[in-house]
């Protein structure tokens, strides 16, 4: 009964449910239809427009008022937090009111600025005139120190006023982190106009603050910049630096330089090449006998004491080449140098005839007075005039014993040698205070320019001259070219010093003006004022070295283009497939190629080097072992087994501790050398012509190579520990011991038996087949064994009964013997006896491994079977120990050794010029001259017409 009014109450309640359901729907519909659903009739919903619109239009003012308060809100909230962070950040701000003292005001930052554009025009205008740039830019030493002092200094002023600053406000801000509720209270407690008011107050100061900071950055950034343009020219100094060191040429910029430096470094060039015929090119050659002053001419005309002085003796003992160029200040450099001598400092000229006179001294090898290899030196200066002078030893008539006995005849040739080129200057300095019949300098003069066409005579030390001679017409006679035998463009009179070595240039200046002004010479009337001093000549001397310069060049280029021309054309039909590789090209390749097989060292397999390990140790310990370990045990033991092992034990360990790790490590050496050669010999595509330099290399590195000390003792421990292991544990290594066996008593017995040949004559075969014949001596020796062979004996000593049946059977014979001669006989007879039975037991153990191993190794037989086994046992242990030695260590440390050698043979050229040799080689180094040469008088001629 329950169950039915349960189920009745659920209907009920469900269809009540479903009623509402239909009921909302319906109405929904009706609002929006505006009919009815259950009556299917329209009703009226005005009432529910209205009230829709009334509900839109209060949402939307609700909308509205609620944007004004967010906006109000967030002006208020912003404006306080604003004028927070503005407060914080003005107590943080340090003080830059010390700024207004120290920066300069406008007008003279204006001042400063066209002073540093007027610096840029003279610099430019001084590089302009011929100051010669071949590194970098040359900034005088002394301004470059000056700057970069003054930039340290101003670096450190603002790094110290950058970090008061930043502890100014660091205080500050700790101070004020230390009340952090006042601050926002005070914020919170002011109203909005009262901030305005505050950053109206202030807005000029931050103003103020900007500029001053942005000032600030504006010359730090300056200063910074000019440090970095420092710094890198410093860095780019010294790499130069580092490379001149390692003996390469740093890389040079493409500037702009002067005509002089441009004709110098064809010089240059041509300096210490054979160009013949060729080199025509002109230059100023000053000659003249020892000690007629052409040292001090040549000081003069350079404005420096720059040569040694010799009391008495010869100072120039090698050409000099001086290129003389203006310049804004005075300083020497010699053309394989980077440094610059100050001719303004008595240091620097003290250092610099030292180095002249080093370089004189270094340059006459092999007990020679003189040489011929050219000293470079270019000077600059103020007032310089620009040529290139070339100073010779002077021209000497009596030779002294401290000399070498060719020194007059090579002064002579090479002052020939110099005055033959038909566009040289002959500059001809003769003393006036010595006698004119003693000059021996003349006559060379007028030999080899009769004429006079481009000769310039200068007499030197006139005041002496004057003061010595009665008769002053002689020095007018000179100068008006009466008095010698030569003819010349131009006389002149000099005086070139006092004889007082601290006269400076000025001085000596001063003195010969003074003179010539007071002279006799002059008040008489017999020079002119232009044949005088040293000033004249100078500028007579650059103008008819130019205008030889501008006369010939040209003629001297084209000789050079047909030189080029018939080298080129030679090189095509000897050489047409190959490039043109002079001695440094061919060197480097070989260096490249060098290295990379000594890379491949490191790849060898291991079993590769252990069997040319292996190899190396026996052939290096074999006559040890045979000779001094296995003969004399055998020898001694006498087929006692037990007595053989003991005596075998003795001279092994004897062996492994004195002398076995040191033929150890010289067969690792030979190994190195031979797997070194294997690479060489199977590289691909080398190039012959660079081998000797490979081979040198390497062996001159394998020389050097000494192997770890420490190596010894490890090989002694492992080879110790070897040497007692006595059991042959398998039938492969068993098999191995006897085949070294055999083979070792194979080739001992060889040697034994050419031995015995040697001794005895040709055997049966040889007599009847080659018709060879013995000789007495052999058939002496022949009748000796054959009766020792008949004797039966085993023992490697005769006693004296056998000897004397020997002696006394050879006697019916008719062959008279001694006793010595029987037993020298005797040894090779019993040595080949002992290797033939040594050589059946070996034979005969190969097959007694099983017997062997059934004893576990305490079998007396074939003990030599497993002394040659401890052999090869020890000699595989120092392959493998000798191996990982290379691999880990030794080939890299031959290959640091190598590259040690390759640099001292790049910076040898005459052992390159040794090992690269051959027609093809020079060949390609004369192309590289002569393209060199003719390139630069190129680019000279092209600047020289500009020029004109």
């Amino acid at each position: 009964m329950s169950r039915i009014l349960h189920n009745r109450m659920r209907a009920s309640l469900k269809k009540s449910t479903q009623w509402t359901v239909v009921d909302k729907r319906a109405v929904a519909f009706s609002v929006w239809t505006g009919r009815s659903v259950l009556l299917h009739k329209p009703i009226d919903t005005s009432h529910v427009q209205r009230r829709r619109y009334g509900m839109l239009v209060a949402r939307a003012v609700r909308g509205v008022l609620k944007i004004r308060y967010l906006l109000l809100g967030g002006a208020v909230g912003g404006g306080m937090t604003l004028n927070k962070k503005y407060s914080e950040w003005k107590d943080g701000l340090p003080d830059m009111g010390w700024l207004n003292e120290l920066l300069p005001d406008n007008d003279k930052w204006d001042q400063f600025t066209t002073t540093l554009i007027e610096a840029k025009e003279k610099i430019s205008d001084q590089l302009q005139i011929g100051v010669p740039l071949t590194l970098s830019v040359q900034i005088d030493p002394r301004l470059r120190d000056m700057g970069i002092a003054r930039a340290s200094e101003l670096r450190e002023w603002l790094s110290q006023r950058y970090e008061d600053a930043v502890a100014a406000a660091a205080v500050t801000n700790s101070s004020s982190l230390e009340q952090p509720a006042k601050i926002v209270n005070n914020l919170q407690s002011k109203p909005q106009p009262v901030a305005q008011r505050s950053i109206d107050d202030n807005s000029s100061y931050e103003k103020r603050v900007h500029v001053l900071q942005e000032e600030v950055l504006a010359l730090q950034a300056r200063y910074q910049r000019e440090l970095q343009r420092l710094e890198q020219e410093n860095r780019e100094l010294r790499q130069q630096n580092m490379l001149l060191r390692q003996g390469r040429q740093p890389s040079t910029r493409k500037m702009k330089r002067s005509l002089i430096d441009m004709y110098s470094a064809v010089l240059d060039e041509l300096s210490g090449w054979d160009a013949g015929e060729t080199d025509r090119l002109p230059r100023v050659v000053v000659v003249g006998d020892q000690s007629a002053g052409k040292t001090s001419v040549l000081e003069m005309i350079a404005q420096a004491r720059i040569f040694p002085r010799g009391a008495g003796e010869m100072c120039t003992r090698a050409p000099v080449k001086v290129t003389l160029s203006e310049g804004p200040y005075h300083v020497a450099q010699f053309r394989d140098s980077a440094r610059e001598f100050d001719l303004n400092k008595e240091s620097d000229l003290a250092d610099l005839r030292k180095e002249v006179e080093l370089r004189m001294r270094n340059s006459v090898r092999g007990g020679r007075t003189v040489s011929s290899e050219v000293i470079s030196m270019a000077v600059k200066g103020p007032g310089l005039h620009r040529m290139v002078l070339v100073d010779l030893p002077g021209v000497i008539s009596t030779q002294t014993v401290d000399m070498a006995s060719d020194t007059r005849d090579a002064i002579k040739q090479m002052t020939m040698k110099y005055m033959d080129n038909p566009n040289a200057i002959i500059l001809c300095i003769q003393d006036g205070s010595v006698d004119a019949e003693r000059s021996n300098v003349t006559d060379l003069v007028s030999s080899c320019d009769p004429s006079g066409k481009r000769t310039i005579f200068v007499l030197t030390k006139v005041d002496l001259a004057e003061e010595n001679l009665a008769n002053p017409n002689r020095i007018r006679r000179i100068l008006e070219g009466k008095l010698f035998p030569m003819k010349a463009l131009g006389y002149y009179a000099v005086v070139t010093g006092r004889s007082r070595k601290d006269d400076s240039i000025q001085n000596i200046r001063e003195y010969e003006e003074r003179f010539f002004r007071s002279s006799k010479l002059f008040k008489d009337g017999l020079v002119t004022p232009s044949q005088v001093t040293t000033r004249n000549l100078s500028l007579a001397v650059a103008d008819c070295f130019w205008r030889m310069v501008r006369a010939s060049v040209e003629q001297q280029a084209d000789a050079f283009k047909a030189m080029r021309f018939n080298l080129e054309t030679e090189w095509k039909n000897t050489f047409p497939r190959q490039r043109e590789l002079d001695r440094d090209e061919l060197f480097e390749r070989a260096r490249a190629e060098l290295l990379d097989q000594s890379a491949e060292l490191s790849a060898v397999a291991a079993n590769v080097w252990e069997l040319r390990l292996q190899h190396a140790l026996w052939q290096a310990a074999a006559e040890r072992v045979f000779g001094n370990i296995y003969l004399p045990a055998a020898a001694t033991a006498h087929a006692d087994v037990d007595k053989f092992n003991t005596a075998v034990d003795i001279k092994l360990r004897e062996w492994a501790e004195a002398e076995l790790p040191t033929t150890s490590i010289r067969a690792g050496r030979e190994a190195l050398r031979e797997e070194f050669t294997d690479l060489m010999s199977r590289a691909q595509d080398s190039d012959p012509v660079y081998e000797p330099v490979k081979k040198e290399a390497v062996e001159e590195a394998l020389r050097r190579h000494q192997w770890e000390d420490r190596a010894q003792d490890v090989l002694r421990v492992l080879q110790l520990n070897a040497l007692q292991d006595r059991c042959v544990s398998s039938r492969q290594d068993w098999d191995a011991a006897v085949t070294l066996m055999d083979s070792a008593v194979k080739e001992r017995l060889d040697l034994v038996n050419k031995e015995l040949k040697d001794l005895t004559g040709p055997g049966l075969k040889e007599r009847w087949l080659y018709w060879q014949a013995s000789s007495d001596e052999q058939a002496r020796r022949g009748e000796v064994r054959g009766e020792l062979e008949r004797l039966g004996v085993a023992r490697p000593a005769l006693a004296y009964d056998e000897v004397v049946a020997v002696r006394d059977n050879l006697r019916r014979r008719g062959i008279d013997v001694d006793n010595d001669y029987i037993r020298e006989t005797w040894k090779p007879v019993y040595l080949r006896n002992f290797l033939l039975r040594a050589q059946t037991r070996a034979r005969d153990c190969r097959k007694s491994f099983y017997l062997y191993s059934q004893q576990n190794g305490n079998g007396k037989e074939c003990c030599e079977v497993v002394m040659f086994w401890r052999v090869q046992q020890t000699l595989r242990t120092t392959a493998n120990a000798l191996r990982q030695q290379i691999g880990n260590r030794e080939a890299n440390r031959l290959d640091r050794e190598l590259r040690e050698v390759l640099d001292e043979m790049a910076a040898d050229p005459e052992l390159k010029k040794k090992l690269l040799s051959g027609r093809r080689v020079e060949l390609a180094e004369e192309l590289k001259r002569v393209r060199q040469v003719q390139e630069k008088l190129e680019e000279f001629i092209e600047a020289l017409n500009k020029e004109k």
